[in-house]
């Protein structure tokens, strides 16, 4: 009975999402262009005035571009320009806490602006006919008196500048004269390092003479110096340069190719978002979310459970060594006493946040364990191994009477009650211990391996009992013990797969808790959804979750809805944080956690051991294919093929040319590739 009642609501779900997936394809703005970029056709449309904004980042920079377009199509744009380094002074009339987000940063409108003059007139070139997305932002601007204006913008890769780079064409039939005034603004402020000088200037020349078809190409910088250094060191071309081969890396590793173009093209987006935001730091390089309020530190959750355990697969080298270099932070914060650990490293490092458990050792133990078993590096391996120790023993410690792990919060630091032992908490050290026993074996600690997988089977019956529960007539999972609402993280133990309880769960998930906007973190029914709270990690966790537990159907229905609306809808093209705080920032892990469901979900990538990776693929109905080249397993690069061959799957594995697999199994079976 209960097989047809959970068949019956996956039909209602089918087509639930299908009129989702129509509403969603109305309310588009933006259309895949090569796979490599989504264009916004100006000149057809009519949903004006919109307005949006993108975070693009390098080591040194970042830019939140705020862009707006009204109804006779002019353009409008704030640069939120921040230099995550220079840390500032707090200001007199603000908040303590404030020393938190002290980036030098600078807000700069539509009136710092080169002039463009052409036959005794300002060219303004205000309207916009198009715009494209491609790891750069580009306004294509109407033309006037035969000359058409390009911006382009992208952040430097290596130095402390933002480039708007400005490329005028002459599409007239007659050569042209045209005239340049350049725009140049310096602010000087003291900091904790130093002297900053926050630079905004053009370079263009004085006079160009255009012949038809040809184009002038110059910079605006939004940059900033410390002490010494010097604007002039300023060079758009290099970082033009540097930025492509940076986009060419993150295009040519971890590449998708399925049927799903939408898929294909946001799981591309996601590897540049996931990878640009990494920043130099006293800790060395090291990922951080962005989003405005977060740069050169480090989370437990963002950083080490999120986004850690994806960076060996994209085979780039600088995710990887930032990925390291916050395992490494945590080890070398194992507290001396009888306390939590931090949570974070805030500001360049120096700030260990330190107030709240929020479950954190479990988030480490899984991150963690789950990234060195990725990488296969036993170099590594050994030298992060205590911090898996101290995080295991913790939790060990930290059980309550039911065997359940107590911490006073989870990620969401409190805005939403969690009781004094959570599911995710529980959940986390439950797979955190699965990856720790393989991880022990290849270090051949032998009794730890087999200590770990015991407490692991211990941990999956007591996330059953205490946890298990009817919510909405529904079998799942209570959050904690007086929860009587349902909650975005029952999702977690189908990530791990633990599928007892996965028809309640997934009917939940993506009928009870979903929205046109992913998955609510609880449904309470005293509050209207327009104005309930949703955070895209959970829906991300829960895509995968579905895949892991063999409902790859149900989830792709969801995917597919949940990805035009992220790639093509009103805010694009990233994953995003949270709604309504920080107003749906592009926070970097998130795009991490959406490569997860295709590399852990849908293709069922599970490290066993550094030589030994388990498949589990599954293909949707309607896709005959999958493909992922360039996934590095190992730190060797490996493409993995999946083709549906009548009723069965063939799997190919190749390395290096040798074909390291090549065999037939079920949809959704389990297949080991030796290394």
């Amino acid at each position: 009975m209960k097989k047809k009642i959970y068949t019956c609501c996956f039909l209602y779900t089918f087509i639930f999402c299908g009129a989702i997936a129509q509403d969603t394809k109305s309310e588009n703005y933006w259309g895949l262009a090569d796979g490599k970029s989504i264009t916004w056709d100006l000149t057809k449309e009519e949903k004006l005035p919109h307005k949006d904004n993108i975070e693009l980042s390098g080591k040194k920079v970042s830019a939140i571009l705020y862009y707006e377009i009204d109804t006779a199509k002019n353009l409008s744009i704030t640069k939120d320009v921040i230099f995550p380094q220079l840390r500032t002074y707090n200001k007199s009339n603000e908040p303590d806490w404030k020393k938190y987000r002290a980036y030098f940063r600078k807000k700069i409108g539509n009136d710092a602006s080169p002039a463009i003059s052409y036959n005794e007139k300002l060219i303004v070139p205000s309207k916009i006919d198009s715009v494209k997305i491609s790891g750069m932002l580009t306004f294509y601007c109407t033309p006037v008196d035969g000359l058409m204006v390009t911006k382009t913008i992208y952040p430097s890769m290596e130095n402390r500048f933002l480039v708007e780079q400005w490329d005028v064409k002459n599409i007239g039939n007659t050569e042209k004269e045209v005239f340049f005034t350049n725009y140049n603004l310096q602010q000087k402020e003291l900091g904790y390092k130093g002297t900053y000088r926050h630079e905004v200037y053009s370079n263009a020349n004085d006079r160009m003479v255009l012949a038809p078809n040809e184009s002038y190409s110059f910079p605006m910088y939004y940059g900033a110096t410390l002490n010494e250094e010097k604007a002039s060191d300023f060079d758009f071309k290099e970082a033009l340069k540097e930025r492509k081969q940076y986009l060419k890396t993150i295009r040519e590793n971890l590449v998708l190719q399925t049927p799903d173009e939408i898929i294909n093209t946001l799981f591309y987006f996601s590897k540049i978002r996931a990878s640009e935001s990494i920043f130099d730091s006293s800790m060395g390089l090291v990922h951080s979310p962005g989003g405005g309020n977060y740069y050169t530190g480090i989370w437990a959750n963002d950083q080490v459970e999120y986004s850690g355990p994806f960076f060996p697969y994209i085979g780039y080298k600088t995710a990887k060594t930032a990925a390291f270099n916050t395992y490494k932070k945590f080890l070398e914060n194992i507290p001396k006493e009888d306390t939590h650990i931090p949570y974070a490293f805030e500001v360049d490092g120096i700030f260990p946040m330190k107030h709240l458990d929020r479950g954190d050792a479990a988030m480490i133990v899984y991150g963690t364990s789950l990234y060195l078993l990725s990488t296969g590096d036993i170099v590594q391996s050994k030298k992060l191994w205590p911090l898996i120790e101290w995080s295991i023993a913790y939790c060990h410690k930290k059980r309550n009477k039911e065997g359940a792990v107590q911490s006073a919060s989870d990620e969401m630091e409190g805005r939403i009650e969690t009781g004094t032992a959570n599911l995710s908490t529980s959940t986390l050290y439950y797979g955190g211990l699965r990856y720790a026993s393989r991880l022990a074996k290849e270090l051949k600690l032998f009794d730890k391996a087999s200590l770990y997988k015991k407490r692991a089977d211990e941990m999956e019956k007591v996330i059953e009992i205490y946890f298990g529960s009817t919510m909405e007539g529904l079998e799942t999972y209570k959050y904690f013990e007086e929860n009587n609402l349902l909650r975005h993280w029952i999702c977690l133990p189908l990530t791990m797969g633990i599928d007892k309880r996965k028809e309640g769960t997934l009917a939940a998930l993506f009928e009870k808790l979903w929205t046109k906007n992913g998955i609510l973190v609880e449904l309470n029914p005293e509050v209207p959804v327009e104005k309930a709270i949703f955070w895209d990690r959970a829906t991300l966790y829960a895509l995968r979750g579905a895949m892991k537990v063999g409902e790859v159907n149900l989830a792709y229905d969801k995917l597919k809805s949940y990805s035009q609306k992220r790639l093509l809808g009103d805010h694009v093209p990233y994953a995003i944080e949270a709604f309504p705080e920080n107003n749906m920032k592009h926070l970097s892990a998130e795009s991490a956690l959406y490569c997860r469901i295709i590399t852990e979900g849908l293709l069922g990538i599970e490290p066993m051991g550094f030589g030994k990776t388990q498949l589990s693929p599954s293909l949707p109905k309607g896709w005959n294919h999958i493909e992922l080249k360039n996934v590095y397993i190992s730190d060797k690069p490996m493409d993995i093929s999946v083709k549906r061959k009548e009723r069965k799957l063939q799997v190919k594995v190749v390395s290096d040319g040798k074909v390291l697999l090549n065999k037939s199994i079920k949809n959704g079976n389990s297949i080991m590739v030796i290394h």
